[in-house]
């Protein structure tokens, strides 16, 4: 992981979860990473819409230029990118393992700025598939932000982060040409 705020976050929720696959979401305290708290979203595991923003912060929400809570999460993606970024939040899920994505997002006038997608798997009353707690951080602050929406998001890179073993594993030979590469991650905080 490369910005701050994201590292900041992943130790929080590893530190939440003490040796379980992951947290409660009950267990989060706002009062603890309030300071994360602008770039956070929550995530429901929903048909309708499919992955459901449950909440959003204000930075992430200015980045985007709307209120995102209520609408499906792989709306604000580029259409293209939406079969891997649920792809990616069903093996987030199904593992109980978080991942981390470098994103690009893209202004209808042409304009782009790189940030940093952190996924980290919750549980809800004991169901591991309920829940999602993430951050969208920027990884620079052109002049412009604020001012232009960001349009969508785009997938460059996917790395799911197992704790269990120091070994990493590429999966960039399985994507589809033009596609996100999926690596895995071992170890935490890389």
């Amino acid at each position: 992981m490369k910005h701050p705020s994201a590292r900041a976050l992943y130790a929080y929720w590893d530190r939440l979860r003490g040796g379980r696959s992951a947290p409660e979401r009950a267990e989060i305290d706002p009062a603890q990473i309030g300071r994360l708290l602008g770039d956070i979203f929550l995530l429901e595991n929903s048909e309708n819409p499919r992955q459901a923003v449950r909440l959003a912060g204000t930075r992430l929400c200015a980045l985007i230029g709307h209120e995102m809570r209520g609408r499906s999460f792989g709306a604000f993606f580029a259409a293209e990118d939406r079969a891997t970024l649920f792809g990616l939040l069903e093996g987030v899920a199904d593992g109980q393992m978080p991942a981390v994505a470098s994103l690009t997002g893209e202004t209808d006038d042409g304009r782009t700025i790189d940030l940093e997608m952190v996924l980290l798997p919750l549980r809800h009353r004991g169901k591991t598939h309920a829940r999602m707690f993430g951050a969208i951080v920027p990884l620079d602050v052109p002049y412009w932000t604020g001012t232009a929406p960001l349009a969508r998001l785009r997938i460059r890179t996917l790395r799911i982060i197992h704790a269990a073993s120091g070994e990493e594993d590429d999966f960039s030979g399985l994507r589809r040409p033009g596609s996100a590469r999926l690596r895995l991650v071992q170890g935490g905080l890389n």
